[in-house]
């Protein structure tokens, strides 16, 4: 009885170890950063662009492939020529603002955002998600984007797009980060790619 009882207290330790980990990435590793405006850096320069900012924070390169206005099925669409032509070790993603903005069905872009993680772990590469809040006089993000990085056990950024979208000081306009706000972006991903350890 009571190895059993050590046996479950380890395992409930195990799953309880926080956000779950990712291989260090090497220095020559591609991160690729995939999603729509706020991955383009709308609102911004393109130096200014949370792609930009990152790739100095964590001295790896990072390629920009955001796409202003895209869904997640568009995403989907050209996801597998994107990680072809980069061979990322690690995939950014960061989808699904202009589903809720469009109130597409937000299971079919649940579906969505799980095959393109499907599509990347098949060539290899870890994925983190970013979170996207759903429009609304309290922003806050989607809980599609929890279930999926529970149910798929991939690091998973649910609030640094919260904090900058209520602060108007961070914003371009209503739904897209400034200079600032993209600094910030690009802080808290390389945060969490410290924490998971992949830097």
């Amino acid at each position: 009885m009571k190895r059993a009882a050590l046996v479950l207290v380890f395992l409930l330790a195990a799953c309880g170890g926080g956000s779950p980990k990712l291989s260090k990435l090497p220095g020559d590793a591609v991160v690729l950063a995939f999603g729509d405006s706020l991955t383009y850096g709308y609102g911004a320069n393109p130096n200014e662009s949370y792609p930009a900012r990152l790739e100095a924070m964590i001295g790896r390169k990072v390629v920009a492939a955001g796409i202003p206005g895209e869904t997640t099925s568009g995403g989907l669409a050209r996801f597998a020529a994107v990680l072809e032509e980069s061979k990322p070790a690690l995939v950014l993603l960061c989808e699904g603002g202009n589903d809720f903005l469009q109130h597409l069905d937000e299971k079919a872009a649940a579906e969505n955002l799980r095959s393109m993680i499907g599509l990347a772990r098949a060539q290899g590469a870890q994925v983190v998600l970013i979170g996207v809040p759903k429009p609304g006089l309290m922003p806050s993000t989607a809980a599609l984007y929890t279930d999926i990085a529970t149910e798929m056990k991939i690091p998973y950024d649910n609030s640094t797009l919260v904090k900058i979208l209520t602060d108007n000081e961070l914003k371009s306009d209503l739904i897209h980060p400034n200079a600032k706000g993209y600094e910030r972006m690009a802080e808290g991903v390389a945060a969490l790619l410290k924490k998971s350890g992949a830097i």
